[in-house]
């Protein structure tokens, strides 16, 4: 072959890869056709965008790596198909199957089997995590029964979960009313508020301090594997083809019977270790038992498709049943072991962390103690220099009134002096104002007694002036019959001029007579003699009078100089209790007025004045129409000057042409 040709075959070749080259290169521009699937999954909502030629595998594998799941042997994508929830199958493709063409699909994803023993079989935190949520929801959604207080604990038990160690100061009371942790059949079921709700389930979470949220999750999956419909799908099924009236529940242990009124107690059970053998023609599904003997348990399910999912629900959870007896894989095995290792370290990190929030907190309460001791001791100094200002304030306050109370000290020492010599002075004052009081009260007794002798006296000359009058009508009434015989018998026989003394002559009509009879001379002298000791019995009793108005009078004077007035007033007042019921002339005392008004009330036929001199001048007692007679009276006047006495002249008048002189 020469140069050339080969040279044009190598071009030959070169051209012939450059036309290859350009067309799988446009190849690659085309895109294939794609379609978008939106899967729901307990933790959050993922979309993929998928190839028109992917199976039920490949979506399934590319959301297990999403969440970092390896544990797929329990999850699966779920789907609705006509009002039946089934499963995605992994061997086919995802549009051939009978699911809604819709942009985009919706799937879940959700767990499909249930592990026996869940603190053994679940490896991985994330598939305990998604385990916690679906069951919890179930519960919720009353999906599984939960007696009312299973419920509370394992409320407790999420909300550990959620929000870690109880914290007083953090979740104060109302925290949990947005969540939702009891079903709302244990809610109707007892009357009972939302905050004792909240109290019930408190009081539960806060002794569950110091579990972590992985080690929360469990405990939760402990409790909710004894549930008796824990992990149970239901179908309903019939004995006859009409209708339906028992239900077929399919778990990891076996198949369960149950009347279509209760789903906790099955009517009758088949452990996957006695089962040989399940099948279905059409609706009919048949059970056969490993004993041949047994009987065969033949039901029938609404629908085709209904069978066709409880075949496939068994096969798989009859092989996981086979698996879990059977020795791990070493695929298992080193998960498991990591899985260990990994629970240990975060044990351990989570026991650290512990310790040290311990620790911390500790030092925070430390640190609080020490800061409201800082605070007591800021408070205390303030006080103490607060105190220590107002003592300084006081002590110089104290210190003037110190200085204020010794100068009223030597003050009020002398005003005690004074006061010492003044009560010394007062004492012998009234030593001498008791003394003079008694004197004067002697005084006033005196006065008294003198006055009642004087009314006395009085109304004896009264008497006995009315006894004179009488008399001396009578001897006027024998003067008259006389001067009548007299005349007649001078008009009978005129008589000679008189010659001597003894002679009675008449002139002018006016008779002068030599009284020589024996019985005027006598009445004469007996008038005499009353009348010189009248006078005498006054005068004396008008030096006395004197005498005690002088001693009042001093008294008075003195008690004026002393200031002693309203004490005689208080004492003239006590006597006034003695005297009301004493004489009217006793009472007297009280005033000038009633002195006047008790004098006028004792002598009626007098006229006395409290101002002049007793008795007054113009006192006179009628004798007769032909004379009048005054004899001597008595008054007593309490005035400025005290009391007086005064006297008149007496004398016997007769008619104004007979005068007799004595």
């Amino acid at each position: 072959m020469s140069c050339w040709q080969t040279d044009k075959a190598l071009i030959e070749k070169k051209t012939i890869y450059y036309n290859m080259s350009i067309r799988g290169l446009k190849k690659k521009k085309k895109h294939p056709r794609t379609f978008k699937v939106r899967v729901t999954t307990m933790i959050e909502e993922m979309e993929f965008s998928c190839e028109v030629n992917w199976k039920g595998k490949d979506l399934f594998d590319m959301v297990c790596r999403t969440l970092g799941l390896r544990e797929t042997w329990f999850f699966g994508l779920q789907f609705a198909m006509k009002e039946i929830y089934t499963w995605l199958k992994m061997e086919k493709k995802v549009l051939d199957q009978d699911i809604l063409k819709e942009e985009p699909i919706r799937l879940c994803f959700l767990a499909k089997f249930y592990p026996e023993k869940v603190a053994e079989e679940l490896v991985q935190e994330i598939t305990q995590h998604l385990f916690f949520l679906q069951v919890k929801k179930q519960i919720l959604d009353e999906e599984i029964y939960c007696s009312p207080e299973a419920s509370v604990l394992l409320a407790s038990y999420a909300v550990q979960a959620k929000y870690g160690d109880y914290e007083p100061n953090i979740y104060k009371p109302g925290f949990l009313s947005e969540d939702e942790l009891l079903p709302k059949r244990v809610l109707k079921q007892y009357q009972m508020t939302a905050d004792m709700w909240e109290s019930r389930i408190t009081a539960c979470y806060v002794e569950h301090r110091g579990i972590a949220r992985d080690e929360a999750e469990m405990n939760y999956l402990k409790i909710a594997q004894d549930l008796a419909m824990y992990g149970m799908t239901y179908f309903p099924i019939a004995h006859n083809k009409n209708q339906a009236d028992l239900l077929l529940g399919v778990d990891a242990k076996g198949i369960h019977i149950y009347n279509i009124a209760n789903k906790l107690l099955p009517i009758k059970s088949f452990e996957w270790s006695s089962i040989r053998n399940i099948s279905y023609s059409d609706k009919e599904l048949k059970i056969k038992p490993l004993d041949k003997k047994a009987e065969v348990f033949k039901f029938y399910s609404p629908q085709l498709k209904v069978n066709k999912l409880i075949l496939h629900l068994c096969i798989e959870n009859h092989e996981l049943f086979i698996r879990r007896r059977r020795a791990d894989s070493v695929e298992v095995q080193q998960m498991k072991a990591r899985a260990k290792e990994e629970k240990a370290r975060r044990k351990m990190e989570h026991q650290r962390f512990f310790r040290e929030k311990q620790l911390r907190e500790k030092a925070e309460r430390a640190k609080e103690e020490l800061e409201l001791r800082l605070l007591q001791l800021e408070e205390q100094a303030r006080d103490a220099s607060e105190a220590l200002l107002r003592s300084k304030e006081a002590a110089e306050w104290l210190a003037e009134k110190a200085q204020i109370a010794e100068e009223e000290a030597k003050l009020l020492a002398r005003k005690v002096a004074d006061a010492e010599q003044e009560r010394h002075r007062l004492e012998v004052t009234a030593l001498k104002t008791k003394e003079e009081k008694r004197l004067m009260e002697q005084k006033m007794r005196e006065a008294e007694l003198i006055a009642v002798k004087l009314i006395k006296e009085s109304d004896r000359r009264a008497k006995e002036a009315e006894h004179l009058q009488q008399h001396l009508q009578e001897t006027r009434e024998a003067e008259r019959k006389a001067k009548k015989k007299l005349m007649d018998f001078s008009f009978r026989n005129p008589l000679p001029p008189p010659a001597g003394p003894g002679d009675c002559s008449c002139e002018k009509g006016t008779v002068k007579l030599d009284l020589k009879d024996t019985d005027w001379k006598r009445l004469s002298m007996e008038l005499e003699k009353e009348r010189l000791d009248y006078l005498e019995k006054c005068k004396q009793l008008e030096d006395q009078l004197k005498e005690l108005k002088c001693e009042i009078q001093a008294l008075k004077q003195e008690e004026k100089q002393m200031g002693l007035v309203s004490h005689w007033n208080g004492s003239l007042q006590s006597l006034d209790g003695p005297l009301g019921n004493a004489s009217p002339w006793q009472r007297s005392f009280e005033g000038e007025d009633l002195v006047e008004k008790n004098l006028h009330s004792a002598f009626p036929d007098h006229q006395y004045s409290t101002l002049d001199s007793w008795p007054h001048t113009k006192g006179v007692f009628c004798m007769s129409s032909m004379g009048r007679s005054t004899f001597p009276a008595a008054n007593i006047a309490l005035s400025s000057g005290g009391l007086r006495t005064r006297k008149n002249t007496s004398k016997i008048e007769q008619h104004s042409s007979d005068l007799i002189y004595l």
